[in-house]
């Protein structure tokens, strides 16, 4: 299965981050189609009876119409009425589906940050495209092959058009730098720039790896044994990894990921459909980097598919202390097939099952999308993001793990320890600092022009003794004045810790960071946000748990406890 893996199909999730679950999760498992020569005729009476009316629209409707959109919009429409994740990709979609999970794109090699209406440079990765002509931090970026770069009908779509394309052709860029009036123009020529799926990796402390996963794309494994391989030659005895907000991916990816903690012949997956064509069971297959000591697993309602086979994985044998809210509850199996046009049908063919036999699939109504889509207000109304006694468990749906504990299905992977949702500092007000990108264009305003002095000290010494100044938060304030973003003190008052956090975040990003952005690893963005996030400091101090598991004792969780 080397040209088809596992990907997830389409759904929108809401606040706080839209998960791309069109792009990821899912099982590929060939494109030859089921049989039976009556449904055949059946068919066969439909794909007519769809030709007839289709012709007479092109040949005799009062006006001209574009029969490949009335084709696409119909299959679309068809699809409706399956369940929530089957999908049809037209071939502009299924291309940047692809894409999502490859390792790597075409372009020039630069990160940047579209702040008014304006895109800046905020790194050029080293050794690529535009750092080898001169681009750099800081640069603004006003045209690329004669076409305006700025403006308010400047988006991510028009960067990507213009910078992005084969490799070895050229574009030719123009850029301002601070504190000059004449624009640069550089000719760049497209190479092949690596992406990484896995945004962090470092020890949290002399004994505790954290690894953070952001979805299972073709070089994920490979990432994470790499970078789990350093951690514990560092001395890493326990493991924390992070798939909060990790959509899915490709499944052999994260049954790979999950053989490296789990030892024994034990079941990761089962997969069950219509007959036997589709179902498949896996197994651990070779001894793992990381079969003993600790594990801890952090996940949230964005978790989803691949995501939740690893939880699920890990929680149903025991190996591995679940920390968070809910997962999604992605557990159907879509077969990927390449229509002739290079357009895509997603079809659902099977059901994941974690070892237990719990089905990770939320419920469903067939044709009945817009009620599925609601599934995340109804948590929020419940209380259930927010209070774990309003998580409630279906009876009829108890399941026990190899060693025993109870754990129950309905769709998702419930948490062994729940962390509610923080808002304490969301607010609108942040909102819109964050929807004018104005924290990131502070903090690397003050890296640009504070290079020399951060650069001679280390990460470990700035991030102890750096503090974000008043004057800093004053031009912040002054910034989101300029762009219109309407001044509320109490609002302002109330995210002022987190506001503070993240700028020194992207201060360390864009200083340490982008040295080492071959690996693509954000170390210093995360241990700096490490101090404001309750999910993880509650899992730190619930490692104990996790160790008495990784002993094979059991431990009382969320849906477990001994009088049961």
């Amino acid at each position: 299965m080397k040209d088809k893996q596992p990907v997830n199909s389409s759904l929108v999730v809401k606040l706080p981050i839209i998960v791309a679950i069109s792009v990821v999760g899912g099982m590929l498992i060939g494109a030859n189609f089921f049989g039976g020569q009556s449904k055949m005729s059946n068919i066969s009476r439909g794909v007519n009876k769809f030709r007839e009316i289709l012709s007479l629209v092109e040949t005799s409707y009062v006006d001209s119409v574009n029969t490949d959109t009335l084709v696409d919009y119909s299959i679309k429409k068809m699809l409706e009425k399956l369940d929530p994740h089957t999908a049809y990709f037209g071939t502009e979609e299924a291309a940047m589906a692809r894409t999502q999970l490859e390792s790597g794109f075409d372009g020039i090699g630069i990160e940047y940050n579209l702040f008014n209406d304006t895109v800046y440079v905020m790194s050029a990765m080293p050794g690529g495209p535009a750092e080898l002509v001169g681009i750099r931090s800081g640069d603004m970026l006003v045209a690329a092959d004669g076409a305006s770069l700025v403006g308010p009908k400047v988006n991510s779509n028009v960067i990507f058009n213009k910078l992005r394309g084969k490799r070895g052709t050229e574009v030719k860029v123009e850029i301002l730098r601070h504190g000059e009036s004449a624009p640069h123009t550089y000719t760049v020529t497209r190479d092949r720039i690596p992406t990484f799926s896995v945004s962090a990796g470092y020890m949290v402390d002399n004994q505790t790896a954290y690894i953070k996963i952001d979805r299972f794309m073709e070089s994920t494994y490979q990432e994470f044994r790499n970078i789990l391989t350093t951690l514990k030659n560092q001395g890493a005895k326990r493991l924390m990894l992070d798939l909060r907000g990790n959509p899915g991916g490709y499944k052999d990816r994260a049954e790979k990921v999950v053989d490296e903690l789990l030892g024994g012949d034990k079941m990761i997956v089962y997969t069950d459909g219509k007959g036997t064509q589709y179902d498949s069971k896996t197994m651990t297959k070779f001894d793992g980097i990381f079969e003993k000591g600790a594990v801890m697993v952090l996940i949230d309602e964005n978790s989803a598919s691949a995501s939740e086979i690893v939880a699920g994985a890990l929680q149903d044998n025991d190996r591995a202390l679940i920390v968070g809210r809910r997962s999604f509850g992605k557990g159907l199996v879509q077969m990927p097939v390449s229509l002739s046009d290079g357009s895509e049908l997603r079809l659902t063919i099977s059901r994941y099952y974690t070892p237990s036999g719990r089905s990770i699939q939320k419920p469903y109504l067939l044709g009945h999308e817009e009620e599925y889509d609601k599934d995340y207000d109804d948590r929020i109304k419940r209380g259930e993001l927010f209070n774990s006694d309003s998580i409630k468990f279906n009876e009829k749906l108890k399941y026990r793990t190899t060693g025993g504990r109870v754990v129950y299905g309905g769709g998702g992977i419930t948490p062994d320890v729940f962390v509610g949702r923080d808002t304490t500092y969301y607010t609108k007000y942040i909102s819109d600092l964050w929807g004018k990108n104005i924290i990131r264009e502070i903090a690397l305003n003050y890296a640009n022009s504070h290079q020399n002095e951060l650069s001679k000290q280390s990460f470990k010494d700035f991030n102890k003794q750096f503090v974000v100044s008043d004057d800093m938060l004053a031009s912040l304030k002054a910034l989101a004045k300029q762009t219109k973003v309407q001044h509320n003190e109490k609002e302002y008052q109330r995210s002022l810790p987190y506001i503070k956090a993240q700028i020194k975040a992207y201060i360390a990003r864009n200083v340490w960071s982008k040295k080492t952005i071959n690996n693509g690893l954000n170390n210093e963005y995360y241990q700096v946000m490490s101090t404001t996030d309750e999910t993880l400091q509650k899992a730190l101090r619930n490692f104990e748990k996790a160790e008495k598991l990784a002993r094979g004792e059991l431990v009382e969780t969320l849906s477990h406890s001994y009088k049961r």
